[in-house]
């Protein structure tokens, strides 16, 4: 038994309007092509559903049992594709984005603000969390997508260049590296230094020791955070190291941050994606407006660092 929806529109047609001809000019279409429809899905089904005269049609005991059944699947259909067209049109929908813990706190409030200007209706959710959760909560499907800094391959994740945020050096404005000019890395390794744990410091180290020869690089402390980190620098507990994109962490701790040279030092952020994963209307819109996004804001690059180093001596 094959019905089709048709066919079930033309039956709620005629039950509402007890005739043919209200019926099928509602629907747009001619009497002939009614009766039609509604011959096939009486066909279908093995029975009748519609009692004509020649005045007035009316349901059959059976149509009148079915009548208020087929009512309710019609609409339940109609508003599953309002809300379709709806998300579709961006009217609504939620995002979910897997983020670190520092950039969920410095660039992507900004990024949210920005794009709630823009579309009103979409909720971001931001799941912010360790580094190396963000691929798992892309794994598991509980986010959309991910963003983070780069991280092994995972067949099952795809991952897209977002931006390349270069590092900068941390420190108190009265420290001895502000009178430099530009401040290199044999520079600022000649004072105590706090870094982040983990894979922070181990592909810093590796990228470090590649540039330059004979290069001692030993922090004085690894931390989990870089409030942490920042907070024993503004103590006098030595300096820290960071990207671009923390530079409003380092604002509200009072410090300076400068660009790191001779070697330039740059850390790759990826959108990590699920593969073979479609995402919804609004993460699609979402996700190319976070592209745009960081193509033209100053925190993402070196600019970013000298202007904050500006901040700090004025």
């Amino acid at each position: 038994m094959t019905v089709s929806l048709r066919q079930l529109r033309a039956f709620v047609a005629v039950a509402r309007t007890g005739s043919f001809t209200l019926a099928a000019e509602s629907l747009f279409i001619t009497q002939s092509a009614l009766s039609g429809l509604i011959k096939d899905l009486e066909q279908a089904l093995g029975l009748r559903v519609i009692d004509r005269s020649t005045r007035r049609a009316r349901l059959s005991d059976v149509g009148r049992d079915l009548y208020p059944l087929v009512e309710k699947i019609l609409n339940d259909l109609d508003r599953v594709m309002d809300e379709v067209a709806e998300r579709k049109a961006l009217k609504t929908g939620m995002v979910r984005v897997a983020a670190p813990q520092l950039m969920a706190s410095t660039l992507l409030p900004e990024l949210m603000a920005a794009y709630a200007k823009a579309q009103p209706a979409i909720r971001i959710k931001i799941v912010d969390c360790a580094v190396e959760s963000v691929m798992s909560r892309v794994f598991s499907g509980e986010v959309d997508f991910g963003i983070g800094p780069e991280r092994d391959p995972n067949s099952d994740i795809e991952a897209t260049t977002l931006f390349k945020g270069p590092f900068g050096v941390v420190f108190p404005p009265s420290h001895p590296l502000s009178k430099l000019p530009t401040v290199r890395w044999r520079d600022a390794l000649q004072y105590p230094m706090t870094t982040l744990q983990g894979q922070f410091t181990e592909r810093l180290a590796v990228d470090l020791r590649s540039a330059i020869k004979n290069l001692s690089f030993t922090p004085a402390h690894q931390v989990a955070f870089l409030s942490t980190a920042l907070a024993m620098v503004n103590a006098g507990m030595g300096i820290t190291v960071c990207v671009s994109y923390a530079a409003p962490l380092v604002e509200l701790y009072q410090l300076e941050l400068r660009p790191l040279t001779e070697p330039e030092v740059f850390r790759d952020f990826y959108v990590f994606r699920r593969q073979g994963r479609a995402l919804s209307p609004a993460a699609e819109n979402f996700l190319d407006f976070v592209f745009e996004y960081v193509e033209t804001h100053p925190r993402l690059g070196p600019a970013q660092l000298q202007s904050a180093a500006g901040a700090a001596e004025q």
